[in-house]
């Protein structure tokens, strides 16, 4: 991931909420998925490996903050991982 210049900040996730410091958008945000895809360009293996930690994570840290409800595990699905790319557009 290339590192953030005095213009453009990293948007990384605000625990145990999981917004974004940036935008306050649940997190992974817009833009962290752009930085988070750039970052795995060449291994998409491990992109999905890293959003199911930090989705294991996030679940873990809303329902301490929500246990009467917990979060929505299709709701967590689609936020964390649904969006991540498969593979490569080369390998279609």
């Amino acid at each position: 991931m290339t590192a953030p210049t005095a213009s453009r900040r990293a948007h990384l996730p605000l625990r145990p909420l999981w917004l974004c410091r940036v935008c306050a958008a649940p997190w992974p945000c817009a833009a962290a998925r752009l930085d988070l895809v750039a970052e795995y360009a060449d291994d998409r293996v491990a992109l999905s490996v890293y959003l199911c930690a930090v989705l294991h994570e996030a679940a873990a840290d809303l329902y301490r903050l929500n246990p009467q409800d917990g979060p929505d595990p299709a709701a967590l699905f689609a936020r964390f991982l649904a969006w991540a790319p498969r593979r490569r557009p080369a390998d279609e």
